[in-house]
């Protein structure tokens, strides 16, 4: 991802969530050098995704797919490039947080690994802006190849 991205990427991501990063938000991830990408088909960005560094652990900020490319694998594809991204630069854990409501991806988070270990109440907007808030689930992994930590617990609803 790079600045003359930013436009088609927030547009995609309005798109995409009810709470939606701005141009800004993702402006930001770029000066802070946050690891980020972006998937194309036909020269149109479909996909992109944010990743966070810290001391032995990465966290994915975003991980998107525009709803017309999705079931095509891309989303995988990013995740598993963001966590050998993760394990190349030292992390040896890797987190995300994801919408309850969000059951196609916390499949796939399961299906590479993920577990849950937290539950962190209230904290997407509502969907319909007037709603209750909604909890996310939080998630996590080893970043290298392989399944989830020793001692990971399931805390889901």
């Amino acid at each position: 991802m790079q600045e003359s991205d930013l436009v088609a990427v927030a547009a995609l991501e309005a798109l995409a969530h009810p709470a939606p990063w701005t141009a800004g938000n993702f402006r930001d991830a770029l000066a802070a050098g946050y690891s980020t990408v972006v998937g194309e088909a036909g020269g149109v960005i479909v996909a992109y995704g944010v990743l966070m560094m810290g001391p032995g652990e990465a966290q994915i900020l975003n991980l998107t797919v525009a709803p017309a490319a999705r079931r095509r694998g891309l989303a995988r594809a990013l995740l598993r490039r963001f966590l050998d991204d993760a394990s190349r630069l030292g992390a040896e854990q890797c987190f995300l947080e994801v919408r309850l409501s969000n059951t196609g991806a916390i499949a796939l988070y399961r299906a590479e690994g993920f577990v849950p270990v937290a539950r962190r109440a209230g904290y997407y907007p509502a969907v319909d802006g007037a709603g209750a808030r909604e909890d996310a689930l939080v998630l996590r992994r080893g970043a290298r190849s392989g399944a989830a930590l020793q001692g990971s617990r399931d805390t889901s609803a």
